[in-house]
Parts: structure tokens; sequence; C-alpha cells
């Protein structure tokens, strides 16, 4: 009778390490799926969409068409020469004056004159006069602009280009036709007058004039 509780003790405890053996191996089973998902995980690369092409700054570069000047074709028939201090004439060339700021600066920050043109909300066109520099100033039309402001752009310039033959007879058409190519000019003495500073860019136009230069070319 011992015996056979003997025997029915020793199945049992047989059989309970069994089962503990069991699902220890399933536990560890367990385990290494979780570590070999987590591997897998970790090692797959990361899936990233491709950037759009773009500028560095991200942006994406407008297209258009620059502005035509030609020059040689505008007209070059004879003109009556102005002085440099004869501001109304100046003026005339130009047109109506829309507005005068007499509180205004020329280009070395000197107590200036300026006249305008155009409408505040307008392509500008400027005259700015001191007693030491007479300073044209317009708006330069960008080739993403609209086609409304290139002709402002245009038909400033050609002012601009008529008033630049009086002040320097022909030299002015080169002066004009030098600048809106891109050219800059600066402390020469042209057609009898000193040119301080010409350029064209960044939407702008300046022709600056010192009116020292003229008075000198008039002694000489």
């Amino acid at each position: 009778m011992w015996n056979n509780n003997l025997q029915i003790v020793m199945i049992g405890i047989v059989m309970g390490a069994g089962a503990s053996l069991s699902a220890c191996n399933s536990s560890t089973q367990d385990n290494t799926a979780e570590i070999a998902t987590e591997q897998t995980t970790a090692e797959d690369p990361v899936q990233t969409s491709p950037a759009p092409s773009a500028d560095m700054d991200g942006a994406v570069a407008e297209q258009g068409v620059p502005v035509s000047y030609d020059v040689s074709s505008w007209n070059s028939d004879a003109v009556n020469s102005v002085s440099i201090n004869e501001v109304d004439q100046i003026k005339s060339t130009f047109g109506k004056v829309i507005t005068t700021d007499e509180n205004s600066l020329d280009y070395a920050s000197n107590p200036a004159t300026k006249y305008r043109f155009m409408d505040t909300d307008a392509p500008y066109l400027d005259l700015i006069d001191s007693k030491k520099y007479l300073e044209l100033g317009w708006y330069y039309a960008n080739p993403t602009d609209s086609d409304e402001e290139k002709k402002f752009s245009q038909a400033h310039a050609q002012k601009s280009y008529q008033l630049a033959r009086q002040l320097m007879g022909d030299d002015g058409e080169k002066v004009l036709a030098e600048m809106l190519n891109g050219q800059v000019i600066k402390n020469q003495t042209v057609g009898g007058q000193k040119i301080e500073l010409a350029k064209c860019e960044f939407y702008s136009c300046m022709l600056v004039l010192n009116k020292s230069g003229e008075q000198q070319a008039t002694d000489s």
C-alpha cells in the first residue's frame, strides 16, 4: 500500500516537474520571439518620401520675360539742351508733378526736394534736387512683373533718356543704354556732366549728377 502511495507521489512529482519545464520552455520561446521582433523592427530602414526639388531656401524660382529696352529705336531728334540747374524745364520733361516733398534727402543725405510724377500706388518716377546733386530715379521692372508694370518701366526710361540727351547731348543716349544694359557708371564726366552714379538694378534705376561738374565744364 505504501509502495502504491509512493508510486502515486513519484508520478505526481514527475508530472509536476514536466509541466513546470514545459511552462519554462514556452516562456523562453515567447521571449525569443519578442527579441527577434524588436531586432527586426530596429534593423528595418525608415522609409521616407523623396523631397521635391527646390531652391536652397525651399522657394521655387519664378520665370518671366525680361523687359526690352531698344534705346536705338527711340526718338533721336534734336532736343533743346538744358542746364542742370534749370529745374522747372527739367520737370516739364517728366510731365506733371503729382507730389512735392521739400523735406527729402539727396543721394548723399543732404536736404533736397523730391518731385514725384506718379501716383503713390504706381511704379515711381522721381526727380530729386539739392544744392549739390540732381538725381533721376524710376522703377526698373523685374521679368516677373505684370505687363502694365513693364510698360511703365519702359515709359519712365524713355523720359529719362530724353532728359539725359537734354543734359548731355548725344552722350546721354549712350549713358542710358549702358545703364539699362546692366552697366554701372561712377565718377565720370560725360557730355559736360559729372556722373556720380548711374545704374539699374534691384527694381530701381538712378542717375545721379554732381552739379559742380557742369560748372567746371562750363568754365573750361
